[in-house]
């Protein structure tokens, strides 16, 4: 199998670890921040910033676990594709053979 039939799979797949890794990223980042605020208003969830942070979290933990879902069937479709196109092959070169 050439190189340029696995690129676009691939190629998904790296965009979505990429998304995946700036998306923790994300994540962390507000909870210093969401850590940040509550500390500064005495700990209590008063501050309606600590509710935005608190929702954004939550939205992106969600987006989070849509991306390594969609990453992951990905992956399978990718994989059950090549092992069709080896399949594929085989049967090619099995007939070539006869």
């Amino acid at each position: 199998m050439s190189k340029e039939q696995t690129r676009p799979s691939e190629s998904l797949v790296q965009e979505l670890l990429t998304e995946r890794r700036e998306l923790k990223v994300a994540v962390e980042r507000l909870k210093i921040e969401l850590a940040d605020v509550q500390a500064n208003s005495g700990g209590g969830p008063s501050d309606s910033r600590v509710k935005e942070l608190q929702d954004e979290i939550e939205r992106l933990r969600y987006q989070l676990a849509s991306s390594r879902a969609e990453a992951t069937q990905l992956r399978e479709e990718r994989d059950e594709l090549r092992a069709g196109i080896e399949r594929a092959l085989k049967q090619i070169t099995a007939g070539e053979e006869e």
